[in-house]
Formats: C-alpha cells, sequence, structure tokens
C-alpha cells in the first residue's frame, strides 16, 4: 500500500487537498472508491477527535486489492471563504455533490483504476447523498453507505435533539427548549418558496433552503430510481442513525429492490468503531477513545466490491 498526494479540484475556486491510496499490486487495473464525509467540516480522515475512519477505511481496503481516494471537506478547507461570500446560498450541491463528482472523474481518469469499477463510499450525510450524487452524474458500479438514514435531515435533526433533551437537568431542559425552537422553524418548510426558504436562518450560515433543497428526494427514493448495487451497512450502537428506525426503515422501504445488501454490526458505533456508551450526550466522551474500524467491515465492503 502507498498513498499519493492529489488535488480534488486544482483550477476551480475550492482546490482540496487529498490522498489516493493504492494496493501494492498494480499489475492491472484496481477498483476504487470515492469517500464522502458526514456532516460538518471534516479533512480527508473525517477526523473526529482521536477516531480517523476515513484513514481506517483507506488502509484496509488497499490490503484487499481496492484503491481509495478522500480529500479534505469543501467547508473545512475553504469554510471562512464560503462565508464572505454575498448573496450565496450554500446547498449541499456547493458542499459536498460538485467536489465528490470531481474526485470520481479524476478516478475514471487514471489508467491505474478500473473505470467500471468506482465506488461511491459515504458516511452518515455522505450516505445519504450517495445515491444523488450518482443520479447528478458520476454513473459509478455501485454504492456503499455506512450509517446513512431514509428519513430526510431536518427529521434527524429534531430526533437528535429530542433524545439528547430526555431527562431533568438543566441541560437537558435547554435542549428540550432547542428542540421546540427548531421544531416550529421546520414547520411548513415544503410550503416555502425557494426564496423565502433562503431569506429564513437556521443556524449560523446556514438558512431552511439548505434543508429544503436536500429534503426534496430521499436517499431511499433516489435508490428505489436506480439499479446500481448498494451496500447498505449499520452499527448497532450508534446513538446518532439509530439501527431500529433507521436502518430497519432502509430494509422495510428497499425490502422489493433488487442488488441491494444489508449488514448490521452490533456492537459498533456511528464511526464504526467499538461502541462505548448509549448516549448522544456522551459522543465526546465516546469519541475521545482511539479506535479503529475492524477487519470484518473492510473484508465485508471488499466482498462487495468484488462480487458487484
Amino acid at each position: 500500500m502507498y498513498s499519493e498526494k492529489i488535488t480534488v479540484g486544482a483550477g476551480t475556486d475550492y482546490p482540496l487537498k487529498g490522498l489516493l491510496t493504492l494496493p501494492d499490486d498494480l499489475s492491472g487495473p484496481v477498483p476504487a472508491v470515492v469517500m464522502v464525509h458526514g456532516s460538518g467540516a471534516s479533512n480527508m480522515d473525517e477526523k473526529v477527535m482521536k477516531l480517523k475512519p476515513f484513514k481506517d477505511l483507506a488502509e484496509g481496503l488497499a490490503g484487499h486489492g481496492v484503491a481509495s481516494l478522500r480529500y479534505d471537506k469543501r467547508t473545512y478547507a475553504h469554510g471562512f471563504k464560503l462565508i464572505r461570500q454575498k448573496n450565496f446560498t450554500v446547498t449541499v450541491k456547493e458542499e459536498t455533490i460538485e467536489d465528490a463528482l470531481l474526485a470520481i472523474n479524476m478516478l475514471k481518469n487514471d489508467p491505474r483504476i478500473d473505470c467500471n469499477r468506482i465506488f461511491i463510499l459515504g458516511h452518515s450525510m455522505g450516505a445519504m447523498l450517495a445515491p444523488r450524487i450518482d443520479a447528478e452524474g458520476a454513473d459509478v458500479k455501485g454504492l456503499i453507505m455506512i450509517a446513512g438514514t431514509p428519513y430526510r435531515l431536518e427529521d434527524i435533526v429534531l430526533r437528535q435533539l429530542k433524545q439528547a433533551g430526555r431527562g431533568r437537568s438543566i441541560l437537558k431542559r435547554i435542549i428540550r427548549m432547542e428542540y421546540r425552537f427548531y421544531r416550529k422553524k421546520f414547520r411548513g418548510l415544503y410550503e416555502l418558496s425557494d426564496e423565502e426558504a433562503k431569506k429564513k436562518k437556521f443556524a449560523g450560515n446556514l438558512t431552511l433552503y439548505y434543508f429544503k433543497e436536500m429534503g426534496q428526494r430521499t436517499a431511499a427514493d433516489y435508490l428505489l430510481a436506480s439499479e446500481k448495487p448498494a451496500l447498505i451497512l449499520q452499527g448497532g450502537k450508534d446513538f446518532q442513525v439509530l439501527a431500529g428506525r433507521d436502518y430497519r426503515m432502509f430494509k422495510k422501504l428497499l425490502a422489493g429492490r433488487a442488488n441491494t445488501r444489508f449488514k448490521l454490526y452490533p456492537a459498533l458505533n456511528h464511526l464504526f468503531v467499538k461502541g462505548i456508551y448509549d448516549d448522544i450526550l456522551k459522543a465526546s466522551k465516546e469519541y475521545k477513545v482511539e479506535r479503529h474500524i475492524p477487519e470484518e467491515v473492510i473484508g465485508d465492503i471488499a466482498a462487495f466490491i468484488r462480487g458487484a
């Protein structure tokens, strides 16, 4: 295994540093994945405190003969530049989709990569967007969706606030107030015109249009309109995306869809390492302990790629 420094979007307004990780055996073109981050500003390893899920996956997959491309997210590398723009409303298209398409195109033009066996590997919100990225021009071989959800993003935001607000402490009371505040904000979201949604702030630099634009079609909607192979993976100790709700709903909605495989890992959390706590308010403690994605997960992904 070895890695090359690359730049996704070289020559554009938003160049992104990245790494192309390759297996040792390049006697012929190899399959590859492009990694798509979850929500928030993330570096190429998708680092969360002591955890680096994309680094684990890249190095592990290389051992199975699969190349990977990972890169800094646009909001991580150019966050201040995005904020300073006037009359600009960010959506997931500018935040994620455009760069994923550029990264996939890079792989398609690399002679060491089998251009007919490129996959999108999306984590969390990246998993929610993976089928849309494919539909909007990626045209990849298949989709690997880790800790994703068929629900809309605003539904997940409200649910997480509701989870965190259970209890009697002062902090939990404050969270319940936030829940009521944002529930009111989201009410009637899809009845707003685009211009109205762009004028209504959610938090920071995000407007309600971010949610409205993304929520027009869910990940399940895109999958049901596609025949591409998909692998949907879920951790049983994930307190951000829930096995009993999100994963179960994926299985229900996609029950009749050909080429869809599901796998639940009872002991793993949202970042696909062994879970410690079962409390969304202890996320910082959960992610401060260094752990790595198990070989079982990496082997299952590699097997899906080989068989797709």
